[in-house]
């Protein structure tokens, strides 16, 4: 028995220490439009918290937390002394994901979780179902815009930093822009920047990244568009802003649960055509489908990975940077899914008016304050993938010529020739350019005190 013991007791001290656990916390946020309780946002933590160091990170267009999920589990087993924390921001309170981490449990089937959430549109008789939000109630969500959520993660960061933690901030696609606007920021007097250690932008930025700067008039335009078209992004066009969040999140937790079923999807009269295979698929056929960028709608370029092709048996067969389960695990994961079914207009119409990171008349007239740029001094990380044709790199350097980041410590990396944009977030490690190139610019960034 004395051997056993000594056995037991040198497999634990040989296998180290366990990892930490993953945990969803609230963070209190800034007071915002509409109701109190919606003054709240969501970080899921990622490491240890004995560390002194936090990478936080901020999803991009109708992305959630979960985008990171397995970057962040890799990258703090490679950087000692790092957190990673991945921000939801307030919209995602108005989730119902219930039934989907039901059947993420095995407590209900991968048939009554789709019929709930998307079944009854066609079937009436389904009871009880999904109950979509009333835009009407949700007016208030019209100025859920660039300068509140700015805010909001600045509670965030405080938080960090009221626990002796020094915070680097990044993001991806608009995540990235976020982290330059953050950066370049007037929080009251206090530039942004000075609450920071460094900068990490995952396929993008501002500068020209995505866009050109919208001219006051374009953007009341877009503004005054929100009283017909509502707060929320209607990104599939189905009249159901909440729709491409559940549609990805179902095909996840399909394929997760039943890879090799007929696709539950396929004849669904609301999927639309261009993402319905043209052989009878199976349920990783259809997933791989939607989202390769070889088949996949090229209008939706923001949801495209580089992951292999359709079989002739309509299964889906592996073959490129990202495994077609690695990204199903991304979208089908509760309680922080990858998907921001409630995305707020008025966000994307303000990061883009704040294009310029310039004091200008349209962020006065907005309330927007990026005023700092030119005194941003801390190392920057910028990854580019195929979808802006190089013009997130180009934002980068325009960033860094006006301003005071330091070029030697600083880190450009063009994966354009191998990724696409959600590959970054998805890739298997040892094909991740994302993290093979973040992970030494992180353990360069050593911590100091707050």
């Amino acid at each position: 028995m004395r051997s056993g013991l000594i056995g037991l007791v040198l497999a634990v001290l040989l296998a180290g220490p366990a990892p930490a656990a993953e945990t969803v916390t609230t963070i209190p946020a800034a007071h915002g439009p509409g109701p109190s309780k919606y003054d709240r946002v969501f970080v899921t933590k990622f490491g240890p918290k004995s560390a002194r160091r936090v990478l936080l990170l901020m999803p991009g267009f109708y992305g959630g937390a979960g985008d990171f999920t397995l970057d962040a589990r890799a990258i703090v087993r490679r950087v000692p002394g790092l957190q990673v924390w991945a921000l939801d921001r307030r919209s995602q309170a108005l989730e119902d994901t219930a039934r989907f981490a039901d059947a993420l449990a095995g407590r209900i089937s991968v048939q009554q979780a789709f019929d709930y959430y998307l079944g009854w549109l066609s079937d009436p008789s389904i009871q009880p179902h999904f109950q979509p939000l009333d835009p009407s109630r949700f007016a208030f969500a019209k100025r859920w815009g660039l300068s509140m959520t700015l805010q909001d993660v600045r509670r965030v960061v405080q938080s960090a930093r009221r626990q002796g933690k020094r915070v680097i901030l990044g993001g991806h696609s608009l995540g990235a822009s976020m982290t330059v606007a953050y950066a370049s920021w007037d929080f009251n007097g206090r530039p942004g920047y000075k609450d920071l250690d460094g900068l990490v932008l995952i396929d993008g930025g501002l500068l020209g990244s995505f866009s050109s700067t919208p001219d006051l008039a374009a953007t009341h335009k877009a503004i005054k568009a929100l009283d017909t078209a509502g707060p929320f992004v209607d990104l599939l066009g189905l009249g159901l802003p909440w729709a491409a969040g559940v549609f990805s999140e179902a095909g996840a937790l399909a394929l997760l649960k039943e890879p090799t079923a007929p696709a539950i999807a396929q004849s669904f009269p609301l999927l639309p055509a261009p993402f319905k295979p043209p052989v009878p698929a199976t349920n990783r056929g259809l997933f791989g489908y939607a989202f390769d960028a070889s088949t996949s709608p090229a209008a939706l370029a923001l949801i495209h990975v580089r992951a292999g092709a359709l079989g002739p048996d309509g299964d889906w067969v592996d073959g490129e940077v990202t495994p077609i389960e690695r990204l199903a695990q991304t979208f089908g994961q509760e309680p922080a899914n990858a998907s921001e079914w409630y995305f707020p207009a008025r966000l994307s119409i303000d990061v883009d008016a704040a294009n310029a990171l310039t004091r200008n008349a349209q962020t006065d007239r907005l309330g927007l304050r990026p005023w700092h740029r030119r005194a941003v001094d801390l190392p920057l990380y910028a990854l580019q993938t195929d979808l802006t044709h190089g013009h997130v790199l180009r934002g980068a350097k325009r960033f860094i010529a006006g301003s005071k980041v330091p070029r030697g410590r600083s880190v450009l990396v063009d994966a354009s020739a191998t990724e696409s944009h959600l590959d970054p977030l998805t890739a298997a490690p040892d094909r991740n350019r994302f993290l093979q190139t973040v992970v030494p610019f992180l353990r360069e960034l050593a911590p100091s005190a707050p």
